[in-house]
């Protein structure tokens, strides 16, 4: 049911794009936003993962550069079955995590360094058993596209501010109104859809998340102190590149996080709280594993 759903939001997402574009320059604003469309997700299947590594500076590592970091990740795709993807760390002091990449054979697995530094190696592997979990789900490819899309809907509404300014284009059904409605409503329509999208797959990946590293109480206790750090600690690339904020384990920008549509992500207590239903006991008790220190 919840791809079910994601693929009908991602298709959403599309006809949202191509909506913005009929109103910014009727049937030949359409042509444009389908080839543009196709294009773009054609573009984003093979690029958008090496796009949004490079977009925040990520730097591949193996077993040599971080042996503790990359020995957590080999050991979690062992347990899971899964080929093991590409390790990447950036350097941020906000702790935080994504995955991403079109399927398990072409995944990566980023961690910050202030992820690095504030867990624990149980927390770390409950984190990255989370970011696998996308990856197995195939989450990564949706979340990618959806965020190359997003971002694409930006630019189309500051191109209609723009148009808007002068009166619009004549080929809008709507004229100018056309223009000013692009500006004004397809960035928050485009906003609840990837908001949406990501809320279907959180909770999922928690779950399988806490399937593959043995305990849900780490995952758990690494959300409550990534959600934290998060909440003090600025990311300026986040921030610079909001469409990319659904692809987070926590939300990196700083609006207040509630449990709704306009939230970027579950909130962190449900999260919480669920994880602790699957363990069934609160996180004080939580109990030691293979990555004890």
């Amino acid at each position: 049911m919840n791809s079910i759903r994601t693929g009908i939001l991602l298709a959403g997402m599309t006809g949202l794009f191509l909506g913005a574009g009929w109103l910014m320059g009727g049937e030949g604003g359409l042509l444009i936003a389908f080839v543009f469309a196709a294009g773009m997700n054609f573009f984003a299947y093979w690029n958008a993962d090496k796009i949004v590594l490079r977009m925040y500076r990520a730097k591949e590592v193996n077993r040599s550069s971080a042996p503790g970091f990359y020995g957590i990740v080999e050991q979690l795709a062992r347990r899971a079955g899964m080929p093991m993807p590409k390790v990447y760390i950036i350097e941020n002091d906000q702790p935080n995590a994504f995955a991403t990449g079109r399927n398990p054979d072409n995944a990566a697995v980023a961690a910050t360094t202030g992820l690095l530094r504030i867990l624990n190696s149980e927390e770390i592997a409950g984190v990255m058993a989370h970011e696998l979990a996308h990856v197995k789900n195939r989450d990564t490819l949706t979340m990618t596209v959806t965020a190359t899309i997003a971002g694409a809907i930006g630019m189309l509404a500051n191109l209609a501010m723009f148009a808007g300014m002068f009166g619009g284009n004549r080929n809008s059904p709507l004229g100018g109104i056309g223009a000013l409605l692009v500006a004004l409503l397809a960035p928050m329509a485009a906003m609840l859809v990837q908001m949406a999208i990501s809320r279907t797959r959180e909770y999922e990946a928690d779950r399988i998340g806490a399937e593959i590293c043995g305990n849900p109480l780490w995952l758990a206790s690494a959300l409550s102190k990534l959600e934290q750090g998060a909440q003090r600690i600025d990311n300026h690339q986040a921030e610079n590149n909001p469409a990319t904020a659904h692809m987070f384990i926590v939300n990196p920008l700083h609006a207040r996080s509630v449990d709704n549509l306009f939230s970027t992500h579950p909130k962190t207590a449900n999260r919480i709280q669920k994880l602790e239903g699957l363990a069934g006991r609160p996180m004080a008790a939580q109990s030691r594993g293979p990555w004890s220190a």
